[in-house]
C-alpha cells in the first residue's frame, strides 16, 4: 500500500536531491520516530524546505535500510559505503555519534513541482507520515 510522507529539508539538501548529487536521505535519531519503520519501497515523499510554505517536489522510495541501535562498526560501514550518496559534510558525523536509529531512504524518480500540491501541515517535525 502506497504511503505518503512529508520531509522537511534545508535548502541545500533539497537542491542536492533535485540535482542528483544526493541519492540517499538518511535520518539519524536518538528517539524511535518517523520515518523509522514507517517508510517503505514505493512510498511517495513530498519535499518541503524548512521555513517555506509550499511543497517543492517529491520522490519515490526505491528501498530502505533500517538500523536499530547500530554498532560503531555498522555506522563506520554506512560512512564508508554510502558517504557519496548521502552527500553530507564531514562534520555531520560528529553530531551523530550517539544515535539509536538510522533510516537510509534510497531516492528514486525525483520530480520538482511547478504547481505544488496543497497539504495541511501544522507541526514542526522533520518527517511526517501523512494520513
Amino acid at each position: 500500500m502506497l504511503t505518503k510522507h512529508l520531509a522537511l529539508l534545508d535548502h541545500g539538501t533539497a537542491e542536492k536531491i533535485f540535482s542528483g548529487d544526493k541519492s540517499i536521505e538518511g535520518r539519524f535519531t536518538k528517539l524511535k520516530i518517523a520515518p523509522f519503520n514507517q517508510v517503505g519501497a514505493g512510498d511517495l515523499v513530498y519535499i518541503k524546505e524548512s521555513g517555506m510554505k509550499k511543497i517543492i517536489g517529491q520522490f519515490r522510495v526505491d528501498r530502505v535500510i533500517y538500523f536499530d541501535h547500530p554498532r560503531k562498526s555498522e555506522i563506520d560501514e554506512i560512512k564508508r559505503k554510502y558517504l557519496k550518496e548521502l552527500s553530507v559534510d564531514k562534520d555531520f558525523w560528529w553530531d551523530r555519534e550517539n544515535i539509536n536509529y538510522i533510516s537510509l531512504i534510497f531516492i528514486d524518480r525525483v520530480q520538482k513541482f511547478v504547481v505544488p500540491p496543497i497539504i495541511k501541515h501544522s507541526d514542526r517535525r522533520g518527517w511526517v507520515v501523512l494520513p
